[in-house]
């Protein structure tokens, strides 16, 4: 059986914006600080794959303040949803066809 990998989204080739995704797919928001300890990745790198998967309108973005200190969570869209979901469902077409 031949499956085809164009399903696959570019916007999550990259193991870091996998690892976003994921970590949004499990939770309704999560804030920058908690999503940079979990990827282990610096404030930098977190902040250009974000920048990257909100270009795509992939995810969104909340930002507000806790007390004086600023605070930003982020969020899967719709759009975002889909496109992650329909990339898993090939990954997951693939790995079937391989058994």
């Amino acid at each position: 059986m031949k499956i085809s990998i164009d399903g696959l989204h570019k916007a999550f080739e990259s193991r870091i914006r996998l690892g976003i995704m994921s970590a949004l797919a499990v939770n309704d928001r999560i804030d920058f600080s908690s999503l940079k300890e979990f990827l282990e990745v610096t404030d930098g790198n977190l902040a250009s794959h974000l920048k990257a998967l909100e270009k795509e309108a992939f995810i969104g973005v909340e930002k507000s303040f806790i007390g004086r200190k600023p605070n930003t969570k982020y969020f899967m869209t719709t759009e975002g949803k889909k496109a992650f979901n329909d990339h898993l469902g090939v990954l997951e077409k693939l790995i079937r066809s391989q058994k």
